[in-house]
C-alpha cells in the first residue's frame, strides 16, 4: 500500500536487512552478524556494541559510520492506576508514534497454574489508511511505514520497564501493509538465537488484508492471528470498515478458513461493539452462523470515546454486552468481554492517535491512543 516516502538519514543497528547487505558490499563473513546480534541482545541494556570482543577491525568500522543503537527515542510515559504505561516515542523523521505495555496476572495460587506477564503493544505504521469510522487512529491518514529497526526499537525501548514475554501488533497501522517490515522484526524478534520470544506469544491484528493472510500463515504458522471483524455482513462492515469495498466478507472468511486449515490455530475474532450499530440481538445472531464452523474466540470490545470530533458512536449497555455475549454461547462460541487497560491515560481500544502537527521538544503533545489484548 502506498504512503508518504519517508526521508531517513540514520541507520538502526536492528535493521538487520541493512546490515547484511552492508556486510556483504564489503566481503565481510555473515558469521559476524550473528555474533553482532547475539552480544547486542545480551547486553541490551549497555545500547552499544563498543565492547564487543574478537570483532573484525573492518567490521566494526563498518557498525560505527553507519548505525546508530536506536534511532528514536522515549519522549516521556504514563502509567495509569492499573499499571499500564504508555510510551511516546518519537522516530528520527519527528513523526510519533506510541507503545502500550500491559500487565496480566493469571497466576491460582491453589493450583499452582499461571504467571503475571507484561504484554506490549506495538505500532507498525504511522498512522493507517484502513481509515475504520470507529478508530482514532484512522483520523490521521497513513504518514509512513515504520522501518524493521523502528519496530524492534519498540521492544527494546519497552525492556528498560519490564520483562516482555508477550507481542500484539495492535497499535498504529495495519500490520499486513508494512508486511515485509514486519516480517524482518518478527524473525528476530523469535529467533531462539537472539530475543526468542515464543511464537505462541506473538499476535498479529489485521483488518482483513487477504492478499497476506496466508503468506503470514506459511511464515509464521506458530504465531496467532486476530481478526478485527466488527461486523456480520458485508453491507454493514462497509459502512464502518472502508476497506471492507475490496476485502469482501464472503473472501475473507474462506481466506480464514483456508489459514485455519494450514496452521490449526484458532483465531482471535475482535468485534467492536457499537451502541445500536453492530450489538443487537441480530447481529449477534448473524455472527453466530458467520463462525459456527470455525474454531475461534470472540473479543468483545466495548467501544471507547474517543477525543475526536468526527466519531460519534455510544458505547454499549452492559446489558447488552451480556445479551450479545449469551447469544453467541447458544452457537457454542466462546467469547469474552475485553479486560480494559489503560483508560484512565487514554490507552485503551481504538484510542491510539498521536497528533502529529504538534511535534517538538517544547511542545504540548495531545495524546489519544490504542487497542489492547484481552486475557487469553
Amino acid at each position: 500500500m502506498s504512503s508518504r516516502k519517508r526521508k531517513l538519514e540514520q541507520n538502526s543497528i536492528w535493521d538487520r536487512t541493512k546490515v547484511e547487505n552492508l556486510f556483504s558490499k564489503n566481503e565481510i563473513k555473515s558469521i559476524h552478524i550473528d555474533k553482532l546480534y547475539k552480544y547486542l541482545v545480551r547486553n541490551v541494556k549497555q545500547k552499544s556494541w563498543a565492547n564487543m570482543k574478537d570483532y573484525p577491525k573492518a567490521a566494526m568500522k563498518l557498525l560505527n559510520e553507519n548505525f546508530e543503537f536506536c534511532t528514536s527515542k522515549v519522549l516521556g510515559a504514563q502509567e495509569a492506576e492499573d499499571g499500564t504505561t504508555k510510551l511516546l516515542v518519537e522516530l528520527q523523521d519527528g513523526s510519533q508514534i506510541e507503545e502500550v505495555i500491559m500487565y496480566y496476572d493469571t497466576r491460582n495460587n491453589e493450583k499452582g497454574t499461571g504467571r503475571r506477564r507484561a504484554t506490549l503493544c506495538v505500532s507498525c505504521q504511522i498512522g493507517c489508511q484502513m481509515a475504520c469510522t470507529f478508530c482514532a487512529t484512522g483520523t490521521m491518514g497513513l504518514k509512513g511505514s515504520l522501518t524493521e529497526g523502528e519496530i524492534i526499537e519498540q521492544f527494546v525501548h519497552a525492556l528498560d520497564i519490564a520483562d516482555i514475554s508477550n507481542i500484539v501488533f495492535m497499535g498504529m497501522g495495519e500490520p499486513l501493509n508494512n508486511y515485509n517490515n514486519v516480517k524482518a522484526a518478527l524473525k528476530m524478534l523469535t529467533d531462539s538465537r537472539f530475543f526468542a520470544l515464543q511464537n505462541s506469544h506473538i499476535t498479529l491484528s489485521t483488518v482483513g488484508v487477504i492478499p497476506r493472510i496466508m503468506t503470514f500463515a506459511e511464515d509464521f504458522p506458530k504465531c496467532n492471528l486476530a481478526l478485527s471483524l466488527h461486523a456480520p455482513n458485508q453491507e454493514l462492515r462497509k459502512r464502518i470498515i472502508p476497506t471492507a469495498k475490496g476485502y469482501k466478507l464472503d473472501k475473507l472468511m474462506n481466506t480464514i478458513k483456508q489459514y485455519q486449515e494450514k496452521t490449526k490455530n484458532a483465531i482471535f475474532i475482535e468485534y467492536l461493539l457499537l451502541h445500536k450499530i453492530n450489538d443487537t440481538e441480530k447481529e449477534a445472531r448473524e455472527l453466530g452462523e458467520l463462525l459456527k464452523d470455525i474454531k475461534c474466540t470472540v473479543n468483545l470490545i466495548p467501544w471507547n470515546s474517543i477525543e475526536s470530533p468526527s466519531i460519534n458512536y455510544k458505547s454499549p449497555l452492559h446489558e447488552d454486552i451480556i445479551k450479545f455475549k449469551e447469544i453467541l454461547k447458544e452457537y457454542d462460541i466462546p467469547s469474552t468481554i475485553r479486560q480494559s487497560k489503560g483508560n484512565d491515560i487514554a490507552g485503551a481500544c481504538g484510542q491510539l492517535v498521536v497528533d502529529q502537527s504538534k511535534q517538538g521538544k517544547n511542545k504540548k503533545i495531545k495524546i489519544v491512543d490504542i487497542e489492547d489484548l484481552s486475557k487469553k
